[in-house]
């Protein structure tokens, strides 16, 4: 089965953490997402909630270095791997995994990022992309109509802050249910 978590574990352990995957990107793309990466930061309300997270859990972005909803979200969630112990965040370029990248569309298209929530043993939780709620009204209230974000301007402030903090639920709501998984719970003994 294509989204087994033994492929999912495998696709895993050919992507790159967020550093190493920033570096194949030209000398403009790298300075495009450090700018994002330099604008976010975690609240001390979210260090908490994430503090609270004890179930491993690895997060598999498909990407596109030249993305620019790319460059928007994947520094956020890099700054909530930071911030927590037991997520586990890898990027790989689309291009690179085709079987993956055509199995997991969003309104069939080939979009990015689409990250992937795995559990501990990379069994697949949730499918979460191409953009966050926060992120698509943001779109909405600028234009309506096909666009693309060119990642040449960081979102403001504001949009930032809602765009991780659409993340961080995600990334809560999957802790939970690995947290109350019964057999989680059987193996961890909890």
């Amino acid at each position: 089965m294509l989204l087994s978590a033994e492929y999912l574990k495998s696709v895993f352990e050919k992507a790159q953490p967020y550093n190493d995957y920033i570096a194949t990107g030209t000398e403009e793309q790298q300075r495009r997402w450090q700018q994002v990466y330099d604008a976010a930061y975690i609240t001390s309300e979210q260090q908490e909630l994430l503090n609270s997270f004890v179930r491993r859990m690895h997060i598999l972005v498909l990407s596109g270095i030249w993305c620019g909803d790319c460059v928007e979200q994947g520094p956020l969630l890099t700054r909530l791997e930071e911030a927590s112990p037991v997520i586990n965040i890898r990027f790989i370029d689309r291009e690179l995994v085709p079987e993956l990248r055509d199995n997991v569309t969003i309104n069939q298209g080939r979009r990015v990022p689409v990250a992937l929530f795995l559990a501990e043993d990379f069994a697949l939780c949730s499918i979460y992309g191409d953009r966050s709620l926060t992120r698509y009204r943001a779109i909405a209230q600028r234009q309506l109509g096909p666009a693309c974000s060119t990642g040449l301007l960081i979102p403001d402030a504001e949009e930032l802050a809602g765009t991780l903090q659409d993340w961080l639920n995600e990334a809560e709501r999957i802790q939970l249910m690995l947290r109350l998984s019964t057999r989680l719970r059987q193996k961890h003994q909890d």
